[in-house]
């Protein structure tokens, strides 16, 4: 069997998920050929060859710089009629999720989304993905069509890097015809050093936080941690900070291993989005919230007394560690 793995490139680095997209392809097949699409990428071949691809294929232009589901959809097009692919792996990103239904469509392939394990191997194998915003997960297999899926970031873990691993590296040739869209730049709001979505750690922050300088002291415990900074939807229509930050049904899905929950009550809509985080410490001055009910750990508390003791508690370990 073969696989093909399209890796993500952001800022002129590889993401997270790539890595873990190929250990996904990797533990159905030994033949997996990356592809990375952009702009000065060439660069980035060799460590997807280290992460376990074995052949790596570099698609470069200007105007694929930025992604555009025409730019991208008309590369992968052309590369999987040039492979014939049995499987094609891709992260469940934004990027994932708009071109591969897209992609599913055209080449009248089924398509198993947001998948966290895989078990068995081969054509045998079943996919686990969560169903009813998490509450269940589903098993699912392929049947006849090309084995296409995308993969949950933070869920199904990287081969171990092996420095110096020889790739072949190839530049194939592909053919951009009448481009509806190119994007030209890219003006991103700050939200942080580190993404949301691939965070290992999460500091979130609900209405409890009060003002958008109530982020200050989550802020401070995130980067401590070296993680992000995300929010309930009831801090971000307060104005407490940008829609960026937002975890839940309609924001973003994360599965860090340790979320904070800082002043979040737990609505069922944020629940969606991180109750399947490895470890969760929720903060609280209410006993009864919601939260709770999901929490391993839970501090009854007010988090303006509570984060700036754990954040010194924390500085005090790594220091002496």
């Amino acid at each position: 069997m073969k696989a093909l793995v399209l890796a993500e490139a952001r800022e002129g680095a590889l993401r997270n998920v790539s890595f873990e997209a190929i250990a996904a392809a990797k533990q159905l097949t030994d033949d997996v050929t990356a592809v990375v699409i952009g702009d000065h990428v060439q660069s980035l071949a060799q460590e997807l060859g280290e992460y376990g691809a074995s052949r790596v294929l570099v698609v470069e232009d200007d105007r694929l710089k930025h992604y555009t589901p025409d730019g991208y959809g008309q590369v992968l097009r052309q590369l999987i009629e040039q492979e014939s692919p049995d499987m094609i792996v891709l992260g469940h990103t934004a990027l994932g999720k708009d071109i591969a239904p897209k992609l599913a469509a055209r080449l009248d392939a089924g398509l198993i989304s947001d998948v966290v394990s895989i078990e068995g191997t081969g054509r045998d194998a079943e996919f686990v993905r969560p169903i009813y915003s998490g509450k269940a997960f589903e098993k699912v297999k392929f049947k006849d069509s090309v084995m296409f899926f995308t993969i949950r970031p933070n869920n199904i873990d990287a081969l171990a890097r092996q420095a110096g691993a020889s790739v072949s590296v190839e530049t194939p040739a592909v053919e951009l015809k009448d481009l509806a869209m190119i994007v030209k730049e890219v003006v991103r709001k700050a939200t942080g050093k580190v993404d949301l979505a691939e965070a290992k750690v999460i500091v979130a922050g609900g209405r409890g936080v009060k003002s958008e300088d109530g982020f200050k002291p989550l802020e401070e415990l995130a980067e401590l941690l070296g993680g992000a900074v995300g929010a309930s939807r009831g801090a971000c229509d307060a104005d407490y900070c940008d829609y960026a930050l937002q975890i839940g049904q309609t924001g973003k899905v994360v599965t860090p291993d340790l979320y904070i929950a800082c002043g979040i009550s737990g609505a069922i809509q944020h629940l969606a989005g991180m109750s399947n985080a490895k470890v969760i410490v929720a903060i609280n001055k209410d006993p009864e919230a919601n939260i709770f009910s999901v929490a391993d750990y839970g501090i009854v508390g007010d988090l303006f007394d509570v984060v700036p003791m754990l954040t010194e508690e924390f500085r005090k370990h790594l220091v002496n560690s």
